[in-house]
């Protein structure tokens, strides 16, 4: 089966396609184009503009996606099967520009459509490169999700078979990340900014809150960590109109080791609570290096009996790629959706 996939949700724009033959998936091309550039000066995602790029991106993606299909492989837009897009969660306005374009296509080229929840994309960027079906020795999985607008733990039984079971009950890891990157006066988006500074700084050189580290439950928040390093800055800066690059990398430092101990606690406890076979790790913010390490290492110790899944880092950011395998899922599941 040959899926193209696209991927509009906020500010990437994504458009590929997959080859699913044999139990294997074959990316035959996967174009993403940011617009970190466009937002940046605005320190966040500006809704109107986005919507405008991924109008004026998206022709040109799936130009370019269907010619490499046609030179490289000699696949044919009326070879493809199938049409995935993302339809939520999200930008409103930016799911549209998605949804609209797919739905044209899908009447055009006469091929079914399948819309793809966002988060299930995510789940599925972790089996990019595995074999079909997932074995049954995999389940149960524990996944979290953490990126810069969700952050949920969520329990696989089978594919297709999810249950959130903990998530943010106010700031997404991401989102505190970005936060705290931007009262330091750093650049956006966050997570990367604080990530690099972090390199020179000390982890424990601050003594910053872990909140609901040690809960009854699995859910998160980050609301108060995030004001805990305004008030620290502000202490810090009492006496001089900056601070200087040490410091800044010690308080990244140290933000950054109180999120990955909150993550890796909550998921681990997850996992012992349910018997997870496996444990994944998805979305934007698991691209964290410091996270990924502490992530497999304490599955490692703490779980033994698990195996840890990350998408390379290239898949764990927002693409079509993922969206396109989540689409082949659910229409063996359910079949096409309509296009109306």
């Amino acid at each position: 089966m040959k899926i193209l996939a696209i991927e509009t949700s906020c500010d990437d724009t994504g458009v590929a396609l997959l080859k699913i033959e044999g139990g294997r998936v074959k990316i035959l091309s996967d174009f993403v184009s940011s617009q970190v550039k466009i937002h940046a000066p605005y320190g966040g995602v500006v809704p109107n503009l986005a919507v405008r790029a991924h109008y004026k991106n998206l022709p040109i993606l799936l130009e370019a996606t269907l010619n490499k299909s046609k030179i490289n492989f000699g696949i044919q837009p009326k070879k493809i099967d199938l049409i995935a897009v993302t339809n939520g969660p999200g930008l409103e306005p930016c799911l549209w520009a998605g949804v609209n374009t797919a739905r044209v296509l899908a009447k055009v080229m006469n091929k079914p459509i399948v819309g793809v929840n966002h988060l299930e994309g995510h789940i599925a960027a972790n089996f990019l490169d595995s074999q079909f079906p997932v074995p049954s020795s995999q389940f149960p999985i524990i996944c979290l999700i953490v990126s810069g607008g969700h952050t949920q733990l969520v329990l696989l039984r089978g594919m297709g078979k999810y249950k959130v079971i903990g998530q943010t009950r106010d700031d997404a890891a991401g989102e505190a990340f970005d936060k705290v990157a931007k009262l330091l006066g750093l650049g956006y988006p966050g997570g990367p900014e604080i990530a690099l500074n972090a390199q020179n700084g000390t982890p424990d050189a601050f003594k910053l809150p872990r909140p609901m580290i040690n809960g009854f439950d699995s859910d998160f928040s980050f609301s108060g960590l995030k004001t805990a390093v305004l008030y620290l800055a502000k202490k810090l800066s009492a006496n001089s109109k900056h601070l200087n690059e040490g410091i800044v990398a010690d308080v990244c430092a140290s933000f950054q080791q109180a999120v990955v101990d909150v993550l890796v606690s909550k998921t681990i406890g997850a996992a012992k609570e349910y018997g997870a076979k496996t444990v994944m790790l998805s979305g934007g913010v698991a691209a964290n290096k410091e996270l990924r390490k502490q992530m497999a290492c304490a599955v490692k110790v703490r779980v033994p009996n698990s195996q840890f899944l990350v998408p390379t880092s290239r898949y764990c950011t927002d693409n079509a790629a993922m969206i396109g395998l989540a689409g082949y899922w659910k229409y063996a599941r359910r079949g096409g959706d309509k296009i109306e």
